[in-house]
């Protein structure tokens, strides 16, 4: 039996309580972390064995929302609980874009991180609290992180910032912003506003980084404390021979590609030329690893495009950096249903239909 402790900090006056050794003492690392009543579980588990032939890291994040966290029991027939709501697939989300950035990037290792909801008291966000709880049981984990992040919530109320607001506060402000990141650096940001200047969204920023310090701080000491060693890994680096013939067979035609404006389509086609004019090449005549040739060419991809927009200042479609794509709007779009309207945004677009 292992031995329970808890670590606490206060964010805008508001404790946060991270507890460890009491549930699934079997994962590689688990956690409950605890805002007034509300609390989560959070566990992080890595397999033994690399994942051989993919070109990417296999990460699962899993957020397990619960009637009975907020004292109810499921409505329908047969008693259970249904399909994951969208909210719980948008925490799944933001947790995930918070923690993968941290990962080796040759980690090939499945990685699965579960977010169970305990117990919800209405008023406290579950979202933040499952981020943290995501960093702390990974922190402690025997999984390769260079975590920990924090994350906070930020509403603006009575002309003033509130961290980590309740729901009803939430609802009356107009800013809610969600922020994750380091004890240095920002690395997740997710924002709903009204009409909010600029100068306000970056003096929230700048509030949120500040708060989410005492949350590294409290990881830190708890992987100093009883964080366990981290695990070797078979390395997927790629051989600097790949990247050195995949350069050199480019010899500027990426550049060349991402200089003419294309649209989505077009820019999707002769990339896709690109690449499998460059497997013929060296995949079948130099004996390259197709998946390894494969992902230089889209690191090679990648670096243009953005350079590009730094140096240049021009998007892979001819925009600038102030321009915004052409949009439109129209209404009344079927016959039948009560509402409709169809959205469009350069290529993108939503159709909505309604009935009263």
């Amino acid at each position: 039996m292992q031995e329970e402790r808890s670590f606490s900090t206060s964010i805008d006056g508001k404790p946060i309580t991270i507890s460890t050794g009491k549930f699934a003492w079997q994962a590689g690392g688990s956690v409950t972390i605890q805002q007034g009543d509300s609390v989560i579980l959070a566990t992080a588990t890595m397999s033994n064995e690399t994942r051989e032939g993919i070109g990417f890291f296999p990460l699962t994040v899993d957020y397990e929302e619960r009637l009975y966290a907020g004292g109810r029991i499921p409505g329908s027939f047969f008693r259970r609980e249904g399909r994951p709501t969208e909210a719980a697939i948008l925490t799944d989300r933001l947790t995930d874009r918070s923690i993968r950035p941290l990962f080796p990037k040759d980690f090939r290792n499945d990685v699965q991180v579960i977010l169970y909801a305990i117990s919800s008291d209405g008023e406290t966000p579950l979202d933040i609290l499952g981020i943290i709880g995501a960093s702390a049981a990974l922190t402690i984990s025997n999984i390769p992180w260079e975590g920990p992040v924090g994350a906070v919530r930020v509403a603006r109320e009575n002309g003033g910032f509130t961290v980590n607001p309740t729901y009803q506060t939430t609802q009356g402000s107009d800013l809610d912003l969600r922020v994750s990141g380091t004890r240095d650096a920002i690395l997740m940001v997710e924002c709903g506003a009204t009409e909010v200047d600029e100068a306000t969204v970056v003096a929230a920023l700048e509030a949120a980084q500040k708060a989410i310090v005492p949350i590294v701080e409290l990881q830190e000491q708890m992987q100093a404390e009883l964080g366990k060693e981290k695990s070797t890994y078979i390395s997927f680096k790629i051989d600097e021979s790949v990247k050195e013939k995949v350069v050199s067979w480019l010899d500027g035609r990426m550049e060349s590609l991402v200089s003419t404006p294309k649209g989505k389509m077009e820019q999707d086609s002769s990339l896709n030329a690109l690449r499998d004019e460059m497997k013929a090449a060296l995949v079948e005549t130099e004996e390259l690893e197709k998946g390894a040739a494969s992902e230089v060419f889209g690191d090679l991809h990648k670096v243009a495009v953005r350079q590009r927009i730094l140096e240049d200042k021009q998007r892979p479609d001819g925009r600038g950096l102030e321009d915004i794509r052409a949009l439109s709007a129209e209404v009344d779009i079927s016959p039948r249903a009560h509402g409709s309207g169809l959205f469009s945004r350069g290529e993108t677009q939503v159709l909505t239909l309604a009935t009263l």
